[in-house]
């Protein structure tokens, strides 16, 4: 299927590893051209020159901490005329919540919530003028069913389809489209680095560990397994492109059918 996604300028912020980094591959593959972004210029040309070697094609790097406004202004005076806004830029951490101090909450609001807040009102200008655009926030399940190890990212999470479904409000009649899609549990460096450091620990293999994490953590998930980056990547391929211009204001859920619901 041809997504008609060729000659688009895309960003995706937090693009230098997991599903950022597949999102930007998969956008290049169906001929976007995409702007990586991390916060090192050793991590954004380490991904730019990984998905140049696995697509063939030229891409973009920005370094900057988009949790800043400096930066964020910085790339929107650099590339003005992105078309298609990924907020993939987040954090997470395991933290009992007695624990989490002000300090934390206002970090995790800064980097998963503002950041994509500040990017999307950056660029909605240039996409009204034209008339199109996509804006994609990457929120999680985590959303909408608050894990009670990090109460503070589940909270974000939930704030990013709230602000999605808003600003796809506020552009009601146009050609620009606004959702947030929901990744489950998914095998991105991070988690990968952590299940395998588990199950070193524990004298597990990391099929053992992964068959107790849905047994007992995700009991709920259809897939029974983590979900691959490039599962995430597929979908925010085809709602940033033009063939999905009826699908806004929508929570989209890449699951794996953890959130125990029909809607």
């Amino acid at each position: 299927m041809d997504l008609q996604l060729k000659g688009k300028l895309a960003l995706v912020s937090g693009s230098t590893a997991g599903i950022g980094l597949a999102i930007a591959t998969t956008l290049v593959q169906e001929g976007a051209r995409v702007i990586v972004n991390g916060r090192s210029q050793e991590a954004v040309d380490r991904a730019v020159a990984e998905v140049k070697s696995t697509t063939g094609a030229d891409v973009l790097g920005y370094a900057g901490d988009l949790s800043k406004a400096e930066a964020a202004n910085e790339l929107a005076r650099r590339y003005p005329d992105v078309e298609i806004l990924v907020n993939n830029l987040g954090i997470f951490e395991p933290k009992p919540f007695e624990e989490i101090p002000d300090e934390d909450w206002m970090r995790f609001f800064d980097v998963n919530v503002l950041s994509g807040v500040r990017l999307a009102r950056l660029f909605l200008p240039s996409m009204k003028r034209a008339n199109w655009g996509r804006i994609i926030f990457i929120s999680s399940e985590s959303g909408l069913q608050i894990p009670s190890e990090m109460v503070h990212y589940g909270v974000t999470k939930t704030a990013q389809i709230a602000v999605a479904r808003g600003i796809a409000e506020s552009v009601a009649g146009t050609g620009i489209t606004v959702n947030s899609v929901l990744p489950g549990p998914t095998k991105s460096r991070g988690v990968g680095d952590f299940v395998e450091s588990l199950a070193k620990a524990d004298g597990k293999s990391v099929d053992q560990v992964e068959r107790e994490f849905f047994e007992h953590v995700r009991p709920t998930s259809l897939i029974k397994r983590f979900e691959s980056t490039e599962e995430i990547a597929s979908l925010v391929a085809y709602v940033a492109s033009p063939l999905a211009s009826a699908t806004t204001g929508a929570a989209l859920r890449a699951d794996g059918g953890v959130v125990k619901s029909a809607f």
